[in-house]
């Protein structure tokens, strides 16, 4: 089974950043696991889910406008793991975030699914 998990979130200031990160994994230690496009999705208390940001299988990248200029998504090289860069955050980023990524897994066949995280909470305050 494939599993996702995200990490990085905390407790930070505004103006400060942070880094999250979004690694697949699959408990067949046979099994090459890799993430083919994914994006990143927020909800605070009492607000619905909300797309942050996405990246693409070309490598393009997408972004809510309320995070434009401020945040960037990007994947390592082994296609592992994702990552959300987080700077100049403000308190109106709190929330949880969560990845759902579409990934790929080759054992004696391929196959893909898209996943989901359990997420991080990210909590901005002064």
């Amino acid at each position: 089974q494939v599993q996702l998990v995200e990490s990085g979130g905390g407790l930070v200031q505004p103006g400060d950043s942070l880094r999250l990160s979004c690694t697949a994994s699959n408990k067949n230690p046979g099994a090459t696991v890799s993430i083919q496009y994914f994006s990143w999705y927020r909800e605070a208390p009492g607000k619905q889910r909300e797309l942050v940001a996405t990246f693409e299988s070309d490598g393009s990248a997408h972004y809510a406008a309320s995070v434009q200029d401020r945040f960037t998504i990007s994947r390592d090289a082994n296609r592992k793991t994702g990552y959300l860069d987080m700077n100049m955050l403000k308190p109106e980023d709190t929330a949880v975030y969560y990845c759902n990524a579409r990934v790929r897994v080759v054992t004696s066949a391929v196959g893909a699914g898209d996943f989901w995280g359990q997420g991080t909470q990210v909590t901005v305050s002064s």
